[in-house]
């Protein structure tokens, strides 16, 4: 395994809609292993091909496995995901707001609203065909990397963006959120602004 270089905001990639994967080989199974210890050593919760610069449908997601993730998110942390093809099936119509960052764009974090939970469709390194339902923080991780492959980013979405050293524009975070929001790589802390936190 090999870590890849991290595409950067302004990068065409990055705004292109990724191909569908039709070939499930060990150039993919590679691929696959470097974008895993790529988001990790970054770190991050979550990374789509685009963003090492591969325009195809391919992400990697993972809830941190400590102990204050375990409480919140049951089985859900620690478990890596690689989904090829993926497409959101279902939606919850609930919403919620929640605060969202990118290794793609550094430096940066914004609010964005998504949906609390998702079913998830597509298939695992050999191409078998799987299915995922994801809640609360990882419905968001999920949202935000399949709007990757799209060439969406969460800047296309959020209501508001800021310096992630300096408070939101209509005041400050509490303090656990602000940190979650510069620690967890690509944020995705839940800023639950609208309705209580959900887990």
């Amino acid at each position: 395994m090999s870590k890849l270089d991290i595409t950067i905001l302004g990068e065409p990639v990055l705004r292109q809609k990724a191909r569908r994967v039709r070939e499930f080989d060990g150039k993919l199974h590679q691929l696959l292993d470097d974008m895993r210890e790529t988001m990790l050593d970054a770190p991050g919760v979550g990374l789509a091909a685009p963003q090492v610069d591969v325009s195809q449908r391919i992400i990697v997601v993972r809830l941190p496995d400590d102990e204050e993730s375990v409480k919140e998110h049951g089985d859900q942390a620690g478990v890596l995901y690689e989904v090829i093809n993926p497409e959101i099936a279902r939606v919850s119509p609930e919403m919620i707001d929640g605060i969202e960052g990118c290794l793609s764009i550094p430096g940066y974090i914004g609010r964005v609203d998504r949906h609390v939970s998702v079913s998830v469709r597509g298939q695992d390194r050999h191409g078998k065909m799987m299915r995922i339902q994801a809640n609360n923080w990882l419905a968001r991780v999920f949202q935000h990397e399949i709007d990757h492959l799209d060439g969406v980013l969460y800047i296309d979405r959020a209501s508001e963006v800021w310096k992630a050293t300096e408070p939101p524009p209509d005041g400050p975070l509490p303090l656990e959120q602000a940190e979650a929001s510069l620690d967890a790589g690509p944020a995705f802390a839940q800023a639950d602004d609208h309705s209580s936190r959900e887990t």
